[in-house]
């Protein structure tokens, strides 16, 4: 993978996502928290529940259930030339939101339901992306 070309897909590290980006770089996946206490990702400007704030990053479980995936066989970004074919999982976290990730070294033979756990792959010092593994 060129590692410049993947870091241009990345979104820029903002104030609004800065906690989700400082979490993965030391090993931690952080969701988002307002004053309803139900987490939330990607962020968002304010509590999606009680549309107020303050908002905070709270590191989580990192533990979720694979609820589908698709093998990407089409080569749509050329930062992921040299990986294709390649795996996209649909993660219901612990804590409720879903993510989109990958997962690594997965069995011949997935299963919805399958229970993970976040892993990072660190891109650069300001840059680690949270995939998940099979766990059990």
């Amino acid at each position: 993978m060129v590692i410049d070309k993947y870091l241009a897909m990345l979104p820029a590290i903002t104030e609004g996502n800065r906690g989700f980006w400082e979490g993965a770089a030391h090993g931690e996946l952080r969701l988002q928290y307002g004053p309803s206490g139900v987490a939330q990702y990607p962020d968002y400007p304010v509590d999606r529940v009680s549309l107020d704030g303050p908002l905070e990053w709270r590191k989580v479980s990192g533990r979720g259930t694979l609820w589908s995936w698709v093998v990407m066989h089409q080569n749509y970004f050329p930062a992921f030339a040299d990986e294709t074919p390649y795996l996209v999982a649909y993660v219901e976290l612990e804590e409720g939101p879903f993510m989109m990730s990958t997962i690594i070294d997965p069995p011949a033979e997935l299963q919805c339901g399958a229970k993970l756990e976040v892993v990072f792959d660190k891109i650069d010092d300001e840059r680690s992306i949270p995939k998940f593994k099979v766990v059990g």
